[in-house]
């Protein structure tokens, strides 16, 4: 005999409401997505810089309504506390990946958190003892208050950690390229932002050189609107409905290209695959990119 949980998933997904899934679209041609992206990286040179802006209201709107449950690791954000373990390890396999000589220094460093949310990677990033500082930006108001009430509770980081509520558009880019970060993360936010090419290219002059840009992000292939709209948020209510849109996804050969093709300056693109195991949390599997979520990272080499 079936438990409950068990028998309501398998009647909701032989009998989906029309509640459940009127707001899903089907999922296009994935070549009219390559196009987007690709027409996005050649409007971004045509943009008024002082007042185009990147961010989508309607997602802001979306995280705010999350804000005040950011911090409950059994909360809505839960996937994001069970992810932040996998994304210092990604930033320290792409650092150690490096073989100049001399090696890049290990202690001193200093991050850009792009897109920070209420904080879960900026404070765990500022509480290295290899970090000098973090700086960390977010576009709403809302979810940066709850980040900075989080913070207050822990004294030692007043001195490392520094909360900024502005867009990526409106962050004084560095004088000088050496004045950059060592790494600029931007985490779980791409998707979610209106023309990727255009706020990829607004985060990169942040990046110093020898410093890496670092990500995460979510392949567009029906599997993976299988998994984030339709069971996690549909079926299995991990995630609010409405925190993700399908169509904003962006495929790991979309993003080399994007680097290593459409710009120059970057080199040593890494990616790594992952999976979320329900009971386990996120695992890394070799390949799992192709299908699903993955972490992206590029270093700037001029």
């Amino acid at each position: 005999m079936l438990s409950r949980p068990k028998s309501v998933l398998l009647r909701r997904l032989r009998n989906p409401t029309d509640t459940q899934l009127s707001h899903r679209h089907i999922p296009p041609p994935a070549q009219h997505l390559r196009r987007s992206f690709s027409a996005s990286s050649s409007h971004s040179r045509s943009t008024d810089s002082s007042t185009f802006s990147t961010v989508s209201p309607d997602e802001v709107s979306h995280f705010n309504a999350l804000a005040s449950s950011w911090w409950d690791p059994q909360g809505p954000s839960r996937i994001l506390h069970l992810m932040n373990p996998l994304r210092h390890d990604f930033i320290r396999s792409c650092r150690s990946s490096v073989l100049d000589d001399p090696p890049p220094p290990s202690a001193g460093l200093k991050y850009l958190d792009i897109g920070c949310g209420g904080g879960i990677f900026a404070e765990s990033a500022a509480r290295l003892s290899s970090t000098a500082s973090v700086t960390a930006i977010d576009p709403s108001p809302e979810v940066l208050s709850v980040a900075k009430a989080h913070a207050r509770r822990d004294p030692a980081l007043r001195s490392k950690l520094t909360y900024v509520n502005t867009p990526i558009e409106k962050l004084p880019v560095p004088n000088a390229p050496q004045e950059g970060y060592d790494i600029v993360s931007i985490f779980e936010v791409v998707e979610h932002v209106s023309y990727p090419a255009q706020f990829l290219d607004r985060c990169t002059p942040f990046v110093k050189p020898g410093g890496w840009l670092v990500m995460s992000t979510i392949a567009r292939t029906w599997m993976s609107w299988l998994t984030t709209n339709v069971v996690a948020e549909d079926l299995l209510r991990m995630v609010p409905r409405g925190t993700h849109d399908w169509r904003k996804y962006i495929n790991e050969e979309e993003m080399r290209a994007h680097f290593l093709q459409k710009r120059t300056g970057w080199a040593e693109p890494r990616c790594m695959g992952v999976i979320y195991v329900p009971g386990l949390g996120w695992k890394e599997v070799k390949g799992s990119e192709r299908v699903g979520n993955y972490f992206f990272g590029v270093r700037r080499v001029a």
